[in-house]
């Protein structure tokens, strides 16, 4: 009887020793989190941000001195090319050419009088020349004579380049004249008005800009410039599609197109002595945008790469391993196989491959802490993941208990 007790027990810390060592090794399993192979449309894009600026906007700067006695405009108003802007205080320029209005009629006048003068020495020429022919006058008489001619010629020639002077200087200071008032360069709306009635504009030197007076743009079309990061720049070409959100414009997206990628790089300081290496590009939007402003912070996503149908893995899932990259693949005995695969190109979450796996395999995507150290062959224990729906349910129940909790607190 004793002996039968005897080998009960031992069966029993048997059976006991293999639950121990079965729950042992589970313990010891890797839990992952995986992913299916699927097939399906994939885009890639390159995300950057930037700003709005009209296509086409000219400065307006003052290209003479003087007080502004007119402003027609203000900020915001529609103006049509060769609209009249505003006015520089015209008398001086006026006065000036008054004077040279006069100066052109004195050299005028002794230009008539020098071609007089020059036309009485031919004739007294034609006189000596006759004369000396009949022998009634001297060698020297005639020679006078033809001297005369040439220094009257002379005499109308000087007075002709001064008449060329003053209409050259006449025609340069009507042009002065002329530049008193500006008129609208293009149809578009004032978006700058810098002076008032009263103020003084100044040209421009070599090294002092003129005062710019104001700004006029076409704000039909307008353009995102955004900076786009060195890493990325190769992949934006022209002519690819792009979508934009501007902030002052929330949930809405404008479609543009690529217009313009700079070739030289733009620089700026990201802090401990470190430099960020960006590129301009330039999206022309598609889009008409009611009460657009130039300036407005706007985000991009340009589209660079796009699949109707190709085989995509989750961007976690893929490692490296002795130099290759890879997936590991789950195979029925819960065994996480590594195998090497092709890449091509990289959605918002998920990546392309175009060979090394079939659509339908279950590949591991998680945690980093386990992809990090997984080995080939390895066991693993599939986590399981809470669906999206009833996340977002635990949330609202979550969100309308501390809801009721904080209403009977007030109550």
């Amino acid at each position: 009887m004793k002996k039968k007790v005897w080998i009960a027990i031992g069966i029993v810390v048997v059976l006991c020793a293999l639950v121990i060592a079965n729950l042992a090794s589970r313990e010891k399993l890797t839990k992952v989190r995986v992913d299916s192979v699927t097939r399906g449309p994939l885009t890639e894009v390159v995300n950057a941000s930037g700003k709005l600026e009209p296509k086409s906007s000219i400065d307006v700067s003052a290209t003479i001195m003087g007080k502004i006695t007119r402003v027609a405009v203000q900020e915001g108003d529609v103006v049509h090319k060769g609209d009249f802007l505003l006015e520089i205080d015209p008398e001086e320029y006026r006065s000036v050419v008054t004077a040279q209005k006069a100066a052109l009629q004195s050299a005028q006048g002794d230009l008539a009088l020098a071609e007089a003068n020059k036309e009485k020495a031919e004739l007294d020429l034609k006189r000596a020349k006759r004369l000396s022919d009949q022998g009634l006058s001297t060698e020297d008489q005639y020679e006078s004579a033809l001297t005369a001619v040439k220094v009257q010629a002379a005499q109308v020639s000087a007075a002709q380049a001064r008449v060329d002077q003053a209409k050259a200087n006449l025609s340069r200071v009507r042009h002065d004249l002329s530049k008193v008032t500006l008129d609208a360069p293009i149809s578009g709306i004032v978006t700058r008005l810098n002076v008032e009635v009263g103020e003084n504009a100044i040209i421009g030197t070599m090294n002092n800009p003129g005062t710019l007076l104001l700004t006029v743009a076409d704000l039909d079309t307008m353009e995102a410039e955004v900076k786009v990061d060195e890493t990325e720049v190769v992949r934006v070409k022209l002519g690819q599609m792009a979508k934009v959100e501007i902030d002052a414009y929330p949930d809405t997206l404008f479609n543009a197109v690529v217009t313009e990628v700079g070739n030289s790089p733009i620089f700026s300081s990201t802090g401990l002595g470190q430099e960020a290496v960006d590129f301009k590009v330039v999206l022309r939007l598609l889009d008409k945008i009611e009460g657009v402003r130039p300036g407005l912070s706007a985000t991009a996503d340009i589209t660079v790469a796009q699949r109707d149908s190709c085989l995509s893995i989750p961007i976690a899932s893929l490692v490296e391993r002795d130099g290759k990259e890879g997936v590991f693949v789950l195979n029925e005995s819960k065994e996480a196989q590594f195998r090497a695969v092709d890449v091509g190109i990289a959605g918002e979450e998920r990546f392309e491959v175009p060979s090394g796996l079939k659509e339908g395999e279950v590949v591991v995507k998680g945690p980093f802490t386990a992809l990090r150290t997984l080995k080939s062959g390895e066991k693993v224990e599939v986590e399981k993941e809470e669906k999206k729906s009833e996340k977002n349910s635990s949330k609202k129940n979550a969100e309308s208990d501390q809801d009721e909790g904080e209403g009977k607190d007030k109550d």
